[in-house]
């Protein structure tokens, strides 16, 4: 029960803290180049969960392959998915990213259906991955009076939401559940060398348009994005299927939605509410739909 109670705090924070991590970074591209604050939010989040490990006394993964696998999900999920994602609100509203972000679970029991071949999904799910995407249809159709986001936004976003679903299967594979706080710091310092390595690519490096603002949205990331959500995160998928650990995608749209709103004056008009109901839909049918082979 004490073990049940404790994944439920870590699902309530992944809901709430990740959705409102949008608008966090919504703010901070406007003062750092996006795998630069990227880089410096993981890196500098990873710094302090290594010194925790250190000072608390906890254990590191004895296994080479489980250091391996924690590098390897750091390089997926932090460096790929979230640094993509931090690229992409450069253009897209932190609403409508979290929305996109939302076909994560979406992903997985494809890539377990199709790929793993560990699941097996029925005509109810089918209908429900032709619904999401039916729903990412709607924001970028060139038809609409509003374009909501350009189709280079969205296929960033596709893609981040790919090797975010390929890192939350790999870590299901990490045997070291003891270490928590060890592997989330190897996560999240690959993860944020990974990001830093891409930014010396990707131009701007040094182009950084400091305020307080930005500064507070970047120690916001790295507080409650990365120490708190992403290790509650990791923690459920250790205690929960990565397929029911991944409904905090219902809840971070809303948060997403309505933060960005009040803060951003972002918009909120049928067009999207009507594909947060149409994505969020197909979802709940996909999570419904599968069973194990």
């Amino acid at each position: 029960m004490k073990t049940d109670n404790k994944a439920i705090l870590a699902y309530l924070a992944v809901c709430f803290f990740w959705g409102s991590t949008y608008l966090a970074i919504k703010i901070g591209v406007h003062g750092f180049p996006p795998f630069v604050l990227a880089g410096f939010r993981h890196t500098i989040a990873g710094t302090i969960m290594l010194s925790a490990t250190l000072l608390l006394k906890k254990s590191f993964p004895k296994d080479k392959k489980d250091i391996l696998l924690n590098i390897l999900v750091g390089m997926l999920m932090l460096a790929g998915a979230n640094g993509l994602v931090t690229l992409a609100e450069q253009w897209v509203d932190s609403g409508i990213t979290s929305l996109l972000v939302s076909l994560v679970p979406v992903y997985i029991v494809i890539i377990q259906w199709i790929v793993l071949k560990t699941i097996k999904v029925s005509w109810q799910g089918i209908i429900g991955i032709g619904l999401g995407f039916f729903g990412v249809y709607l924001l970028v159709n060139p038809s609409a009076t509003i374009q909501i986001i350009d189709p280079l936004g969205v296929t960033i976003l596709l893609f981040g939401c790919f090797l975010w679903s390929l890192g939350s299967l790999v870590s299901t594979l990490i045997k070291s559940k003891e270490t928590l706080f060890a592997n989330l710091s190897i996560q999240m310092l690959s993860g944020g060398v990974g990001c830093l390595i891409i930014s010396l690519f990707t131009g701007g490096i040094y182009d950084f348009t400091l305020t307080p603002t930005v500064w507070g949205a970047l120690w916001y990331l790295i507080i409650f994005g990365s120490i708190i959500g992403f290790g509650s995160y990791i923690y459920l998928l250790q205690h929960w299927p990565a397929t029911k650990a991944g409904t905090y995608a219902y809840v971070n749209p809303i948060v997403a939605v309505i933060l960005g709103a009040i803060v951003l004056n972002e918009q909120i008009n049928w067009s999207i509410a009507l594909s947060i109901v149409i994505i969020l839909s197909g979802v709940f049918l996909v999570q419904k739909s599968k069973v194990k082979v």
